[in-house]
């Protein structure tokens, strides 16, 4: 049904995977020159133009993914998005005050320097230029049902990428595909990011351990390929994710011997990767109290308090 279109970004992961089916494009890629020239291109191929296009779907709120829908949006078309995506692309400076202000305190309670903290968390500010907000115009639940281009799309979650990413499973001649974001990527293996609470005071998400349990049902769900963010389509689904999974179990043994004593999430952090610039610092910090939050809900480490930083001890 749908047809991979590759859109440059300014990003370390290189150009994100926008799909097209008819007159609905999924995920169109970021807010650039570059980006909106490229779908323009693809457009004028299938003799259409932006206003041709009716429908946009997102599959997750990061701007490599969103960035464009505001462009489709102003020239007519609608955007769909889950409940979660929606409240975030709507207002994606006031998601990342919300995020900084968080990750400031979340980060120094986890070992960091509260200067380098600051550091880290004002580096993605970078990214509004190409994340203007998007209104969206129907919101989706998984189980619903999308039409798109005359044929039912099913409407299904993935947790842990990113708060309300879809995945949009359909029929072809040649068996069930799923377009599904970020959740499962060909040769890179996700590092689910950290989220903030959905709701100030809430508890922080454990997303490493919803995301495994994403991947152990995605796995179930017998699709014969899948269409992914970046790079090319998955066409083994089943022996990509074991091939994730089992990347993921050996980093948590990892983790877990990194465990000695009263240990925080930074000391972790160090023992994985060493000395990392601060651009890797986020996503670093994400792999060690990710991993930890596995552990703990295993009950293999315990988590305490002292002197208002987290230290986990193996149970």
């Amino acid at each position: 049904m749908f047809s991979r279109l590759s859109i440059p970004t300014p990003f370390q992961v290189g150009p994100v995977n926008a799909y097209i089916a008819g007159r609905t494009v999924v995920d169109p890629g970021p807010d650039s020159g570059e980006g909106w020239s490229k779908l323009l291109d693809e457009l004028e191929k299938r003799g259409l133009s932006p206003a041709d296009v009716e429908q946009v779907l997102v599959t997750h709120p990061h701007p490599d993914h969103f960035g464009l829908a505001r462009r489709f949006r102003d020239e007519g078309a609608r955007v769909l998005a889950s409940p979660a995506c929606s409240r975030i692309i709507d207002d994606f400076e006031a998601r990342l005050a919300y995020e900084q202000s968080f990750f400031v305190d979340c980060f120094e309670r986890h070992g960091m320097a509260r200067s380098t903290a600051k550091t880290v968390t004002d580096l993605p500010e970078a990214y509004l230029q190409y994340a203007p907000d998007c209104d969206t115009d129907r919101l989706l639940e998984s189980g619903e049902e999308v039409t798109v281009d005359d044929e039912p799309v099913q409407v299904g979650e993935a947790e842990g990428h990113a708060p309300g990413e879809l995945v949009f499973e359909y029929e072809t001649e040649d068996g069930l595909e799923a377009v599904v974001g970020d959740q499962v990527l060909p040769d890179i293996t996700p590092n689910p990011l950290l989220q903030p609470p959905a709701e100030e005071g809430k508890a922080r998400p454990r997303v490493l351990p919803a995301f495994n349990d994403s991947l152990d049902a995605l796995r179930e769900a017998g699709h014969d390929r899948m269409l992914p963010g970046h790079r090319e389509v998955i066409d083994d689904p089943v022996g990509r994710i074991t091939e994730i999974r089992e990347s993921h179990e050996d980093r948590t043994e990892n983790v877990l011997d990194l465990v000695d004593g009263k240990t925080t999430a930074m000391d972790v952090m160090e023992g994985l990767f060493g000395d990392l610039p601060a651009t890797e610092l986020f996503p670093g910090m994400s792999e060690a109290v990710g991993h930890l939050d596995v552990l703990e809900a295993r009950g293999e480490v315990t988590r305490s308090e002292r002197g208002g930083v987290v230290v986990y001890e193996r149970s």
